[in-house]
């Protein structure tokens, strides 16, 4: 690694806040080729409401453009990013769906770019950093010499953000009484009404009482989707 590489990520590492943080990265980016940053990290659960982190030295108009026509529902880059860590270069191949984002970026000088995101699983959030500049495509080289550094980079941002919010408790899954979570095990064990009633000495009438009551908490319309939705609640 380049003594100055070294260097810069080592101050982004002792940065103790975003504040601090972006500079160095935007340095970091100018001495990679780029005249443009951007730090973009949110939650990957829909179920968490949070002020996502947007911060980049993009032009104005683009901002405002941005912001305005609410590109960010349809920015394919965004929707890469958010399911995968894999680098993504801007070609206007990838806006084949949304010509108006590929424009607009023609037109701010921001068509020669890529982005690359981090998921942490801890906390559930999405960083992602994207590098522009207003000249020259990306190489697979450039790609494959600076992906670990933006890993890195990218990794950090995420922590930097998780120490800035509370990120709320996802919701808790329906309240179950313990007769029936013993019977909704048993149940996901491939045991019919019958097997329960004689496993748990009550009637077949009081087993399906309680299967209905399941099916009804957990808002499905039979036993084995009750089984699913549970198992991918954690409840069992």
């Amino acid at each position: 690694m380049e003594t100055w590489k070294e260097s810069q990520l080592k101050q982004l590492t002792f940065a103790r806040g975003i504040e601090t943080a972006y500079p160095i990265m935007l340095r970091f980016a100018e001495n990679l080729g780029f005249n443009f940053c951007a730090i973009a990290v949110t939650s990957q659960h829909p179920e968490v409401h949070l002020n996502a982190l947007q911060i980049n030295n993009y032009p104005k108009q683009w901002n405002v453009q941005y912001n305005k026509e609410n590109f960010r529902n349809i920015d394919p880059i965004v929707a890469h990013c958010n399911q995968s860590i894999l680098p993504i270069v801007w070609e206007e191949r990838v806006f084949v769906e949304t010509p108006t984002i590929w424009q607009a970026l023609k037109q701010n000088g921001l068509q020669h770019g890529w982005s690359q995101a981090f998921h942490d699983q801890a906390s559930g959030l999405c960083s992602i950093i994207s590098l522009a500049r207003t000249h020259c495509p990306i190489s697979p080289l450039e790609l494959y010499e600076h992906y670990g550094y933006i890993f890195y980079a990218n990794k950090h941002f995420s922590e930097l953000y998780a120490r800035t919010v509370t990120t709320p408790a996802k919701p808790c899954g329906p309240k179950l009484s313990s007769r029936e979570l013993e019977i909704l095990k048993l149940s996901a064990m491939g045991k019919t009404a019958h097997d329960i009633s004689r496993i748990l000495s009550l009637s077949e009438r009081t087993v399906n009482y309680h299967v209905q009551n399941v099916i009804e908490k957990l808002n499905v319309c039979n036993k084995i989707s009750a089984v699913i939705a549970a198992a991918r609640a954690g409840i069992i």
